[in-house]
């Protein structure tokens, strides 16, 4: 790596000086914001629905830094992606605080909870999660393929999906998928978009079980999504997708049964 001037430093630190001085503003604020839900519990939920979009600024921010770094220093800001990392969790933490981190289970579970943001629209929902999930995206790609935090996605993805999945008001999303309803066009692609942030959620647990961890708790939460993607369809009514993800289900099970019958032996045998 070359050896970096003085005057590229000078440079670097110049550049970032708002950035820096914008995302020093969002920490103080978001602890503001913090300190009134302690105090007052009223109006918390959207309280933290400014948080989530306060902390993917912060995440923008600091994505921001990295991009500079690249830049004028021609090499990444480590410090700066893993806070842009940090406040991107953060962001999620605060969405899962308002409709549940639950990732396989009835809508009515949960939505005594999603009740406090019944005036949030549609449109609402679906942009905050289209920002989110492109934000994750971002962050991901600015790390690279190479790094150390690659397997670490796979939960803040996973997290994502379920809370992308949570938002949305599964009472009255059959009924927004008629044509003539106002909320017809974000409920439809909010829909799409959770099918698919779901599917993909498995996948990637047992792609890092396989490749990764050969923990068994990560096909376990793969299978735990494929099971949340086929409730998802049934309550909305997709037969047809019900019955294909049910046999992967099926497989997988039977995968994991397998793999672990094999451990099993394998540990007799030591």
């Amino acid at each position: 790596m070359a050896k970096i001037s003085s005057e590229e430093r000078h440079k670097y630190f110049e550049r970032i000086k708002p950035y820096k001085e914008a995302a020093d503003k969002i920490l103080k604020g978001e602890q503001s914001v913090l300190m009134e839900i302690k105090k007052d519990h009223g109006g918390a939920a959207f309280k933290r629905l400014t948080l989530v979009d306060e902390m993917l600024n912060l995440t923008s921010n600091y994505m921001v830094l990295n991009g500079i770094s690249q830049s004028v220093l021609k090499v990444k800001n480590e410090d700066a992606l893993n806070d842009g990392r940090k406040s991107l969790y953060k962001s999620v933490i605060y969405l899962e605080e308002i409709v549940s981190n639950y990732v396989d289970a009835p809508f009515s579970d949960y939505e005594e909870k999603l009740a406090e943001i019944e005036s949030v629209d549609a449109a609402r929902r679906y942009l905050l999660v289209r920002k989110l999930g492109l934000a994750i995206q971002m962050l991901e790609e600015a790390y690279g393929d190479n790094t150390k935090w690659k397997w670490s996605f796979v939960e803040l993805e996973g997290r994502f999906a379920a809370a992308a999945k949570n938002i949305i008001d599964l009472r009255n999303a059959v009924a927004n998928t008629d044509p003539r309803s106002p909320e017809y066009e974000p409920t439809v692609y909010h829909l799409r978009l959770v099918k698919k942030l779901l599917m993909q959620a498995a996948d990637r647990y047992r792609e890092k079980y396989e490749l990764s961890t050969n923990r068994v708790d990560d096909f376990k939460q793969g299978i735990n999504f494929l099971a949340a993607l086929r409730r998802f369809h049934i309550v909305l009514g997709d037969r047809d997708e019900a019955e294909t993800v049910k046999k992967k289900f099926d497989i997988w099970s039977a995968k994991l049964e397998s793999d672990l019958k094999k451990q099993e032996e394998m540990r007799k045998r030591s």
